[in-house]
């Protein structure tokens, strides 16, 4: 165990803070011991997974507990159905590639989604039309209150729109060990209707294309539109996109006749990122923070040099702006810590 911890590599957004006490574990024996230490029992917790979707704002007063925890398995369940699970710390864009190198069909379309597969049930990640909860079967977590092993189905999880139980009531309750999906062998279910999957498919020349494919073409579409975190520090999406009343829509559609929406019943998803970009902030810098010029969506840490604070308060900014203008209060789907 470590003090005075810099997490600073362990944060997509490349910002400097520091973790009271910090130990990395490889076993799920090696946690419960951890947990298990007398000097530990009373302090706040952090789970660091790839560090994708946390902002830190200050100092953690705690201890910080890096998941290592690894291992991919895989169980057929007929011809055409096999159950993968994957440990906590697996890169999730490499548990992807892995998949697709069996030719498991089902998470092509979440290719290049930064962190780890540990951390993809919380907000049950989603990108061009899929969401892990569409081939989801269950997750082994720890009871941080008993140390005991637990396993939550698709229904305990209680999935929504980037968001679960694990954000909810289970928050701080509970930390995921691994994840089981259901994935297809040989009937794959080709889902390119989303985004700009068909016309990247078009340039690629692809007519009938494997699942392969559509990765290739999401990975494509993806380093076209989003910073790396590696070059530059961001965490992908800061906000959500929200989801108004039909209504609200259309009395916006009055004033604003180019808005764009997603219909669902009496709902409609709007476009954070476009929003954002209505507001004149694609691109805007303010001192060391700014929105991404391809992708207003993307808040990126501009010169290398910037604290959580200021992307936080660089985030309020556009929160405020949004809300004058449309009526619309964005979320952060980015954790604040």
């Amino acid at each position: 165990m470590q003090e005075n911890f810099s997490l600073k590599p362990f944060n997509t957004f490349g910002v400097e803070a520091k973790a009271k006490y910090f130990v990395e574990v490889n076993t799920v024996e090696e946690l419960i011991e951890t947990l298990k230490h007398s000097n530990t029992q009373t302090l706040p917790l952090l789970f660091l997974g790839g560090g994708s979707n946390i902002l830190f704002t200050k100092d953690f007063d705690g201890l910080a507990i890096q998941l290592n925890l690894k291992g991919i398995s895989e169980e057929f369940l007929n011809k055409n159905e096999v159950l993968v699970t994957a440990k906590a710390g697996e890169n999730w864009h490499e548990f992807v590639m892995y998949c697709l190198g069996k030719n498991y069909g089902g998470l092509e379309n979440l290719s290049l989604i930064p962190g780890n597969v540990g951390t993809s049930p919380m907000q049950n990640i989603g990108a061009y039309g899929t969401e892990i909860k569409d081939h989801f079967v269950s997750c082994k977590v720890l009871n941080l209150q008993t140390l005991e092993v637990e396993t939550f189905d698709l229904e305990k999880c209680r999935f929504g729109y980037r968001d679960s139980i694990f954000k909810q009531e289970g928050k701080n309750q509970y930390v995921i060990l691994e994840v089981s999906f259901k994935l297809t062998t040989q009937n794959h279910s080709i889902k390119t209707e989303y985004g700009a999957i068909k016309s990247e498919l078009e340039n690629l020349g692809i007519i009938n294309p494997t699942i392969q494919d559509v990765s290739k073409a999401v990975i494509n579409i993806r380093q076209s539109k989003l910073p790396d975190p590696k070059k530059i520090g961001n965490a992908g999406s800061f906000f959500k996109n929200p989801t108004i009343p039909l209504a609200q829509f259309e009395d916006l559609k009055l004033k604003f006749e180019n808005i764009q929406g997603y219909p669902n019943g009496n709902f409609v998803k709007v476009p954070a990122g476009w929003l954002i970009e209505q507001c004149g902030w694609k691109g805007k810098q303010i001192g060391n923070v700014a929105s991404h010029q391809l992708q207003s969506l993307v808040i990126i840490n501009a010169t290398g040099n910037a604290s959580g604070k200021e992307i936080f308060d660089f985030s309020a900014l556009i929160i405020d702006s949004v809300k004058e203008k449309f009526g619309i209060e964005l979320e952060r789907e980015v954790n604040i810590l």
